[in-house]
Parts: structure tokens; C-alpha cells; sequence
């Protein structure tokens, strides 16, 4: 069986056809600048490459792209669109509507639809790309939807609940929600794999570090909580958002400056986190390198970095009463070194042991254990598949 997945943004969409048979990427691409004016690259197994500047007015148009470079007698992987079995779509927010994946009918793209104002971007782009696949492939085609909210669905009321009055939970559907739900939870799966236990005999910490980061509390297999809320913004510091902070500082800065709720947005948003404290870069690599050279707001932001995600293992300890394993995961969880140990070199006294030497090899896609043999947590690094668990899902519930 051959499932293609989809990952639609608001300007983009990204893609990989996956053969379940062996879970293999056949190939993989993206559309970009999608209404502008337009890129995009095609890459198969084999390492073949498509690359080119093409105008897409909308998610449709660029569909099209994706199912000529797939058939293309150059660079494509399938003799035509018939050996496409399902497709899946990532889509980020699933609210109290959607705990589990879903086949696509139209009463569920409604629903996705009515969450756009809890995910205005992402979801009105996710809705355009289930379109856009129903325009190309027709209803013939099955098509399922796996939520990143949905893993955290089993997060406790005292865990999701906001102190604010609660007529707002029940008008507007104000609570924490989480993110990165597929990653936290392919890797807190490969985790037990790895210990040789059973997901629910173990507690897990998962660190998901990249541009955008949340840290999960995983017990008997299911989050209890996690660290991103209504929105993405909330948790540890990132790439240019805040994170959390003490919602003061929001109506303060809005009055000094006279800034609108939209012009707010922007700044927690797009010029905080690594950004707005560096001044270098929102990119974790240039403000490491700039740390090195002495540039003491780089090192800061490390500094505010390593704190905050040392803060949330060390709650999220307390939260599950105690802990057996922690992951790290994502762009910056895989592959700076120099975090990791450090955040474990302060969990010391929980019995955490970093080998440096493991630790060092552990990166650009490389799994494994980095704690020592006589460290009471497992550490892991875990390069994150969020493609590989929307095909599982979409392939479960098309076979039955």
C-alpha cells in the first residue's frame, strides 16, 4: 500500500508518498511561496531531483504540481495515480471536536473549518489542502486526517483547565490544547521500543526542540500534560515566541507602545524567543555560534533555553511522580549536543548520566541512548517521523 502524506500551510505544502510495505519514503517535496510566487522541489528514494520556480495560484494548482512530478517519466515513482491507496493530512488543530484520526467526509471538513478561530492559519490551510486533493483524486481515494492536538487529549481538566472564568471555557473553548502531538507521540513509542517495555508500564518526559518546542508528561502511555496551551505560543522559549510570561507584560508593552492586538501578536509571535533576545538570529545554530564568538544576549538566550527546559522536566518529574525515561527530539533536540548535556548535567541530582562520547555521536539522524549504564532515567535522542505515524493511522482505518 502506497499513502501519501500531506502537510498543507498557509502558503505551502509538503509532501511524501510512503510504500507501508516496508515504510519507506518513495519521495518527498514541497511547494512554497504558494499565491506568490511559487517554488517548488521534488526528491525521490533514489535521490533524484526536480527543482523549479512555478507560479501556484492556490493549493489546487499546487497539487498539480505534486501529482505531475509523482507520474513524471523523468523523476516520477509510480506508473499513475492509481497506485496511490489513501492520503493522509496533518492537521493541527483538532480542539474537543477530534480525539482520534479520522476518514475525511464533509461533516469533518466542516468541523475542522469550525476551528479556525483557535488555529487561523494552519487550518483554513489544511482545509485547502483536503480540497485540493478531493479536486485532483476525486472521493475514490480515501483520505484521513490525524490531529497534533489529539495525543493530548487525555490530559486531565486540572491539567488543560485556564484559571479564567470558566463561562470562557464554555463560550469559546479556552483551554490548553498542545501541539506536536504525532511527534511527542511516535517518539514516546519508540521510546518503550528501545527500553523493551511497555509504554504503559513507563513514565516519559518527551523534549520536541526545534523552531517551534513543547516538552510532554507521558504516564501509562498517555499525556497527562504538555507544555504548549491554546496556542503554540505558550511553554519554552523558541525561535521568535516568547513562550510563557506573565500576562502583564503583554497589556504593559501594549500601552507604553500603543500597539494593537494584531501588532502584539506579531511580537510575541515572530520577534521574541531566540530573536528578540539574541538580536542575532532566531535560528539556534547562529545564536550557539555567536555565543561561542562572545556575544553575551546569544549566550543569554541559551542560558533563558537550558533553564526552561530543565524547569519543565523537573515539573513534569514532580507531575508523574518520578520519571524512567526522557527524549529529545526535533531540529534542536536531535542534534545540539551542547543542550542536552548540559540540561542533564543539572538533573544530576534525580541520578541522570549523560556519556559525553554517545552524546556527541547522537546527531543529524543518528537514535540512540546517551545515559550512561548506571543512570537511574534513561536519556534518549529519537529523530522525530510525524510522516511515518499519519500513514500508520491512515492505513488502520482504511483497512477497516
Amino acid at each position: 500500500m502506497k499513502i501519501l502524506v500531506i502537510n498543507a500551510g498557509s502558503s505551502s505544502m509538503k509532501y511524501q508518498l510512503i510504500d507501508m510495505d516496508d515504510e519507506s519514503v518513495i519521495a518527498k517535496g514541497n511547494c512554497e511561496r504558494i499565491g506568490v510566487d511559487g517554488h517548488f522541489k521534488h526528491t525521490t528514494g533514489d535521490g533524484r531531483v526536480y527543482e523549479t520556480d512555478v507560479v501556484m495560484n492556490n493549493h489546487t494548482e499546487a497539487f498539480v504540481q505534486i501529482k505531475n512530478a509523482l507520474i513524471s517519466e523523468e523523476y516520477g515513482v509510480i506508473k499513475n495515480l492509481d497506485e496511490v491507496s489513501a492520503i493522509g493530512h496533518r492537521i493541527v488543530q483538532g480542539g474537543a471536536l477530534f480525539s482520534e484520526s479520522v476518514l475525511v467526509n464533509e461533516d469533518v471538513i466542516k468541523g475542522i473549518e469550525s476551528l479556525i478561530p483557535l488555529a487561523p492559519l494552519h487550518n483554513a490551510a489544511h482545509v485547502q489542502g483536503i480540497r485540493a486533493c478531493l479536486d485532483v483524486f476525486g472521493t475514490e481515494v480515501p483520505e484521513v486526517v490525524v490531529f497534533d492536538t489529539a495525543f493530548h487529549s487525555t490530559m486531565p481538566p486540572k491539567a488543560f483547565t485556564y484559571p479564567v472564568p470558566y463561562e470562557y471555557y464554555e463560550k469559546y473553548a479556552v483551554r490548553r490544547y498542545g501541539f506536536h502531538g504525532t511527534s511527542h507521540r511516535y517518539v514516546s513509542q519508540r521510546c518503550a521500543e528501545l527500553m523493551g517495555k511497555d509504554i504503559k508500564d513507563i513514565k516519559i518526559i518527551t523534549c520536541h526542540l526545534g523552531n517551534g518546542s513543547s516538552i510532554t508528561a507521558i504516564k501509562d502511555g498517555k499525556v497527562i500534560d504538555t507544555s504548549m496551551g491554546l496556542t503554540p505560543l505558550d511553554g519554552i522559549m523558541m525561535g521568535t515566541r516568547t513562550g510563557c510570561l506573565d500576562p502583564s507584560v503583554v497589556t504593559f508593552i501594549a500601552e507604553k507602545e500603543g500597539f494593537t492586538p494584531s501588532e502584539m501578536d506579531t511580537l510575541l509571535n515572530k520577534k521574541s524567543g531566540f530573536l528578540g533576545i539574541s538580536g542575532v538570529s532566531s535560528d539556534d545554530r547562529d545564536v550557539t555560534a555567536a555565543a561561542e564568538s562572545g556575544n553575551a544576549r546569544a549566550q543569554l538566550a541559551i542560558d533563558i533555553l537550558e533553564y526552561q527546559i530543565l524547569k519543565y522536566i523537573g515539573s513534569y518529574t514532580a507531575a508523574l511522580g518520578g520519571v524512567d525515561a526522557i527524549v529529545f527530539t526535533a531540529g534542536i533536540g536531535e542534534n545540539q549536543c551542547s543542550h542536552r548535556i548540559n540540561v542533564c548535567n543539572n538533573l544530576a541530582y534525580m541520578g541522570v548520566k549523560v556519556d559525553a562520547d554517545l552524546n556527541a555521536k547522537a546527531i543529524r539522524g543518528v537514535e540512540g541512548k546517551i545515559s550512561t549504564p548506571d543512570s537511574t532515567v534513561d536519556v534518549f535522542v529519537i529523530p522525530t517521523n510525524e510522516e511515518l505515524v499519519i500513514a500508520r493511522d491512515t492505513m488502520a482505518l482504511v483497512q477497516k
